[in-house]
């Protein structure tokens, strides 16, 4: 089998079917898991967000929190050493520089492929992905999925 490349693949995540789809076409694309980085980017959390305000809540608990959502949902033993990678910020930017950062040879999101005046094309963080993307990058519509 020919692999599309030996570099790392980014795989942007939000925690919806189409991620897992977009995760799957990854692992056949890839010579091993170990090239696979999944990446979700949040939001900050609220500065008056009582937990926030009190404390009691840090980003690295959410980190935690989501990486055990991620796990969930893709255990370890169905796609060992794959990597998940949590930043908060704006999605688009933070993929394409983390992107970068790995070398990547791809990325491989999902998009909902909504038309019309609010997303044209395709939605509005694969099509930030594509722009900055420093690497070529693998956009798997709804529809087309």
């Amino acid at each position: 089998m020919t692999f599309f490349t030996k570099q790392p693949i980014v795989v942007p995540w939000d925690f919806s079917e189409m991620s897992k789809n977009a995760l799957a076409k990854a692992v056949e694309l890839a010579e091993s898991n170990e090239q696979i980085e999944v990446v979700h980017v949040t939001p900050y959390p609220a500065a008056m967000e009582p937990s926030i305000v009190w404390g009691s809540y840090s980003e690295d608990d959410i980190r935690a929190n989501l990486l055990k959502s991620f796990r969930e949902e893709i255990p370890e033993d169905k796609y060992p050493g794959i990597k998940f990678t949590t930043f908060f910020g704006d999605p688009g930017s933070h993929i394409a520089k983390h992107a970068k950062e790995l070398d990547a040879g791809l990325i491989v999101i999902s998009s909902h492929g909504r038309t019309g005046l609010q997303r044209l094309f395709i939605g509005s963080v694969a099509e930030r992905v594509v722009r900055l993307s420093p690497c070529p990058v693998l956009v798997l519509r709804a529809d087309m999925e």
